[in-house]
């Protein structure tokens, strides 16, 4: 494993010790996000409640920096400056270089719609089915790996070829038998769960950030 990668990995779980039995499948969760940004790939996130919540936190720290400056490239600056130098010169200064990720939980037009006309145990799988492209991942959250519109979503992921990371409690529920790799935190209550959800992600997308743009 890359010194970069270990170096975010001692410093989460020298934080949080009991996290050091999901060093390896946090680990191997970054090596799938990686691959999918390596194949200009997107993250698709999705979660229930305190989850969906992580949902939009996981994009926001992805679609804008995190902790290191990602400015846009010189061609991209030149370009918007040449069509408006008015409004490019705060553009090129201020826009920031994007991972694309994209929560299922933020659409509520879409999502409301279906629910009410669809079925409402299937707004995510639809939308992996609009968003989603073979080799893209999914991140699916479920403190108990058991929700049922994240399972469908997952049913539908593996179908197109998705990557599958879970993000659980330390039973893993059905959500451990069909990821491709699951996190699962050693709790078993849901806002215990959630409490170690966050450094887990957090770590995730500076090992991310790191990469792309350190």
């Amino acid at each position: 494993m890359e010194q970069r990668v270990e170096k975010h990995l001692d410093s989460l779980i020298a934080r949080y010790p009991k996290l050091e039995v999901c060093r390896e499948d946090i680990a191997k969760a970054y090596e799938i996000m990686e691959g999918t940004y390596n194949h200009d790939g997107k993250l698709m996130i999705a979660g229930n409640g305190g989850s969906a919540a992580d949902s939009e936190h996981i994009a926001g720290e992805l679609m804008k920096r995190f902790k290191i400056a990602r400015p846009i490239d010189k061609e991209l600056a030149d370009r918007i400056l040449e069509i408006d130098p008015v409004r490019g010169e705060g553009l090129a200064k201020n826009l920031e270089k994007s991972l694309m990720a994209i929560p299922l939980v933020a659409h509520e037009a879409l999502s409301t719609a279906y629910i009410n006309d669809v079925d409402g145990y299937g707004v995510f799988a639809q939308q992996l089915m609009g968003f989603g492209r073979k080799g893209d991942t999914f991140l699916a959250i479920s403190t108990s790996g058991n929700s049922e519109n994240i399972m469908n979503a997952v049913v539908v992921a593996k179908a197109m070829d998705i990557n599958i990371i879970g993000l659980t409690g330390d039973n893993g529920g059905m959500l451990k038998e069909l990821a491709d790799v699951t996190i699962r935190v050693p709790e078993s209550e849901t806002y215990l769960i959630q409490e170690l959800h966050l450094p887990v992600y957090h770590c995730l997308c500076m090992m991310l950030e790191e990469r792309y743009f350190g």
